[in-house]
């Protein structure tokens, strides 16, 4: 243990910032109109110009794509549509010449149904590997065994009249629930975890991690007394048995060891709920859990000084000791950033995102303000807003490909991309901000260099501070050195008693002393 005179030196990840790629989306180098491996090593040297520290993957696996690789068919493969091994493994070793950190996303909550295991699991019900998924007879109605509802809408229960019994699966019928009371599942998850770790991976986003394990009996989960249609049908009821069980914990804190013991390795959890539950699953001093249970917090605040104010005090104040913090703003299932904000306030949320205490996790296409792109419904692809239309949940339109330059398609691909670039494409890419001072990516570029250049940011504290109605104020420090940050949330000048050398404006130019200008953030040295 480092002695107080000699602390121990902070992980990457403390003061790393990920970068979230989706592969389909990113770059296509055989003209099939998709994204894949070969595309993306292509493509790292744009991605190293950022100053990030790492890239996470969305799947890669091999998969019919029923919910875009988030249904595996073979948890140590890849998809040919991405390539093979080998280009992983190519990949792989070009992010770490770039000095780079590589994590994939595990998917350990339901596989697809044509996974082998599904397929034995469901050939009989004396078969061996029938316990690794969740089975049930049909309730005493003859439909499903209880009142659980898919993510995706509908029941959670898909009868096969094959066996005469219901599997369970939290999201598509084509992706079962696993068994993780079963120490087979769990025993052949761990060998998967250990296949990519032997490869040289830095580690794993882990899907939907808080729906591992399910309650004993399956009881009916309590209906929701605040149900509207309009929120989906997955809000029929409260997931109070069907998620978040406290077995999970002890699921997590083997991943944490198994991580451990590979060295400098990053677990990262998706997990959707509360900020107490969500601080759990950092785990305890004795079973640690993930070390980066994700906050996205960010994403569904009212974007007002006071509101966001109010979740950094309470995320801060939840932290266990030890905790490092981490923020999201964007996301493969979230709408963009500058489709929510527009493009002014899009360079303040990222001037909060690179500013604040902990690791951020950047996607792909926000650091050139893609915004709203509008999907015909004759290219509407996602499962969810094809399930329950009308209701605006689809995510295509925040998995649109990037635009590199203003040649065909962007750059991306020479083939029609499998989704429309947003619309601004010709003008809006990586070759055509590259030239402007002021752009969105150069904007980024350099409050990424700031962070890596001032420890202040990467790894000091952080203090809010009193602020005029519409600002967002609060210092950053470490040792000696402070930073004050600045963020204007409205569209109007406000006066703002502000001293000091200005570091950088998300508008560019001489700022205005005692004043911020509409849509400005500042950092104060």
């Amino acid at each position: 243990m480092a002695s107080p005179e000699h602390p121990r030196p902070a992980p990457w990840w403390e003061r790393g910032v990920i970068y979230q790629i989706y592969p389909r989306s990113f770059q296509d180098s055989n003209g099939d109109g998709v994204g894949d491996l070969a595309g993306i090593e292509r493509r790292l040297d744009h991605v190293a110009s950022l100053g990030v520290d790492a890239v996470w993957l969305s799947p890669i696996f091999p998969s019919p794509m029923a919910d875009f690789g988030y249904d595996v068919a073979d948890y140590t493969g890849v998809d040919p549509l991405f390539g093979d091994l080998v280009a992983f493994d190519r990949l792989l070793r070009a992010v770490h010449a770039r000095g780079l950190k590589l994590l994939l996303d595990f998917v350990p909550n339901h596989s697809s149904d044509r996974h082998p295991w599904f397929v034995e699991s469901r050939a009989s019900r004396s078969n061996p590997k029938r316990d690794w998924y969740i089975w049930r007879d049909p309730g005493p109605n003859g439909g499903p065994p209880n009142n659980w509802t898919s993510d995706m809408g509908g029941s959670a229960w898909e009868y096969d009249p094959w066996t005469r019994q219901y599997y369970l699966h939290a999201f598509l019928k084509e992706q079962p629930d696993l068994n993780w009371r079963n120490p087979e599942v769990r025993a052949a998850m761990t060998d998967v975890l250990r296949f990519w770790f032997d490869r040289g991976v830095d580690g794993f986003r882990i899907d939907v991690l808080w729906h591992m394990v399910k309650a004993e009996g399956l009881p009916d989960n309590p209906l929701n007394p605040d149900y509207r249609p309009e929120l989906g049908e997955k809000f029929k009821v409260l997931q109070l048995h069907s998620a978040n069980q406290p077995e999970v914990h002890e699921i997590a804190a083997s991943f944490r060891k198994l991580a451990d013991d590979y060295g400098d390795r990053l677990l990262v959890g998706e997990i959707c709920l509360p900020l107490d539950t969500l601080m759990r699953y950092y785990g305890s001093a004795d079973a640690p859990g993930v070390h980066l249970p994700f906050n996205f917090q960010l994403m569904d605040t009212p974007w007002r000084a006071d509101a966001l104010r109010q979740v950094i005090a309470s995320y801060e104040a939840a932290l266990p000791p030890g905790g490092w913090p981490n923020w999201v703003m964007g996301s493969h299932d979230a709408p963009r950033i500058a489709a929510k904000l527009g493009e002014a306030q899009a360079r303040v949320a990222a001037m909060l995102l690179l500013t604040l205490r902990g690791t951020p996790t950047l996607y792909q296409g926000d650091e050139i303000g893609i915004g709203e792109v509008a999907i015909p419904p004759d290219r509407v692809h996602d499962p969810q807003d094809l399930r329950q239309p009308g209701l605006g949940l689809g995510r295509d339109r925040s998995r649109t490909p990037m635009a590199w330059d203003a040649g065909p398609n962007g750059g991306f691909s020479d083939a029609e991309p499998w989704l429309p670039l947003h619309p601004d494409w010709a003008t809006r890419n990586v070759a055509a901000q590259e030239g402007e001072r002021t752009s969105m990516l150069n904007l980024y570029r350099a409050l990424l260099a700031l962070r890596r250049a001032r420890e202040a940011l990467s790894i000091g504290d952080v203090s809010l501070l009193d602020a005029p109605d519409g600002v967002l104020d609060y210092e950053r420090s470490h040792g000696a050195e402070r930073l004050r940050i600045l963020l204007n949330l409205t569209g109007d000048r406000i006066a703002v008693p502000w001293r000091g050398e200005p570091l950088l404006s998300t508008l560019g130019g001489d700022p205005e002393p005692g004043m911020l200008r509409a849509d400005e953030g500042l950092v104060i040295a």
